[in-house]
């Protein structure tokens, strides 16, 4: 291999080798990133946005000018190495000149990503197409339980919620009408539950009243312990809670809205559910204002979700203890819209739908020894941008304007959302 001498290159051809060399390393720092206070940008790496990209992510005209700089240096090396290249000025120029034209038109041409990003990929939610939004809730996902009960601040999280969880945020769906509340756990978090129950239930209780309160939100809990739930401080959270924020039937304090989720039918999270239809979700002395009848594993059958909601008011009076019938006006049915690779019709195709095709059994369920109306209170969905951080997401081109929102112009869904049904 032959020795590199460096006599053979002219003191300013040094100058085209840096410059190289600095083309390469700069190519992998950020390019571009999101702009928008740190709170949003926070929220879109929580939804798994990408937020700055490097020359390698930026297209042709972010990648191309990197190698042609880097080439160019290597060009004016190979008479050190012993290499005869014929014309290397005027190459190592035209290389040059090349990239400063790429790089000049890759500047015209940017989008500038910035806080509107996280607009435009859920734009659907606030406008099915005609300017109405598509839901009149939206549900904000995941607030870490141990966290919020040490009001952490860090990286991640300021006073104990995520840091994109902002009134800002907040505000842009109130503005249109719809409903925020923040979930509290998730499947992820079922030790942090239960650390934080075991730690101090009531204080948990608290300072989600004082979120609730400070953001104008309601707050959902979603506690997802199958084996042996912490009943008794769960009832402490709850009691904490309502002591700040007393149960209001009519809905017009946001932050009095506390909800829990349930299973799709009663034969998982069983001792949660007894515990909730039996004590805080009964029409005459309601604690909860309503649970959710999460999705199951998978996307069910028409006849299969009926079944799973049919369980709820049914109760299991066969179970040791049992578990009491629910009543319809007391909960809600969930369905994907988007589900590991598939962008569901409950998402884009209304007329293939489960909301379809389940529409008119959930409007007129029957009551079965709870409640006096027959009908559940809505759907819910799981979930929009981003349901897991692998698969498919709610994002352009995969909008569910089709599905969700088509679904709200046929059942006429009210936004803002009215009184609930207690009975």
């Amino acid at each position: 291999m032959a020795r590199f001498d460096g006599g053979r290159v002219a003191p300013l051809e040094w100058v085209g080798v840096a410059a190289g060399a600095l083309a390469l390393v700069d190519g992998f720092l950020s390019w571009r990133h999101v702009k928008g206070s740190p709170e949003v940008v926070d929220l879109l790496r929580t939804l798994g946005v990408k937020t700055w990209y490097t020359a390698w992510g930026s297209g042709v005209t972010g990648w191309l000018p990197v190698l042609l700089l880097a080439g160019a240096g290597a060009l004016i090396l190979a008479p050190g190495f012993g290499l005869r290249v014929r014309g290397v000025p005027v190459l190592w120029l035209a290389m040059a000149a090349a990239a400063l034209v790429l790089i000049l038109i890759r500047w015209a041409t940017l989008p500038t990503p910035d806080a509107a990003l996280l607009r435009a990929r859920n734009h659907w939610i606030v406008d099915r197409g005609d300017g109405r939004p598509s839901v009149n809730l939206v549900v904000l996902s995941f607030v870490h339980p141990v966290k919020l009960l040490n009001l952490t601040t860090d990286s991640t999280t300021l006073n104990g919620i995520p840091r994109g969880f902002t009134p800002e945020l907040v505000g842009y769906f109130t503005a249109r009408g719809i409903r925020v509340q923040l979930s509290i756990g998730g499947i992820t978090y079922v030790d942090p539950w239960n650390q934080a129950l075991a730690a101090n239930a009531a204080q948990l209780g608290r300072n989600a009243a004082d979120v609730a309160r400070r953001l104008g939100v309601g707050i959902e809990i979603d506690y997802e312990e199958n084996s042996g739930p912490n009943l008794a401080g769960l009832q402490a959270f709850i009691d904490a809670y309502r002591a700040v924020l007393p149960y209001d039937a009519s809905g017009a304090n946001p932050a009095a809205r506390l909800t829990i989720d349930v299973a799709a039918g009663d034969r998982w999270l069983i001792d949660l559910n007894r515990k909730a239809t039996a004590d805080w979700l009964r029409p005459d002395a309601p604690v909860l204002d309503y649970a959710n009848a999460m999705v199951p594993a998978r996307q069910p059958s028409t006849s299969g979700a009926i079944a799973n909601w049919q369980e709820h008011i049914d109760g299991k009076p066969q179970y040791s203890p049992p578990v009491p019938p629910l009543a319809p006006a007391k909960f809600t049915g969930g369905l994907y819209i988007a589900e590991g690779g598939k962008v569901r019709p409950e998402c884009n195709d209304f007329a293939a739908s489960l909301q379809n095709s389940t529409g008119s059994w959930l409007q007129n369920a029957a009551p079965n020894g709870a409640g006096s109306t027959a009908g559940l209170l809505g759907y819910m969905f799981w979930a929009a941008e981003r349901p897991s951080t692998r698969g498919v997401t709610t994002t352009p081109p995969n909008t569910c304007e089709g599905g969700v929102g088509a679904g709200a112009t046929a059942y006429a869904i009210p936004v803002p959302m009215p009184a609930l049904r207690q009975s």
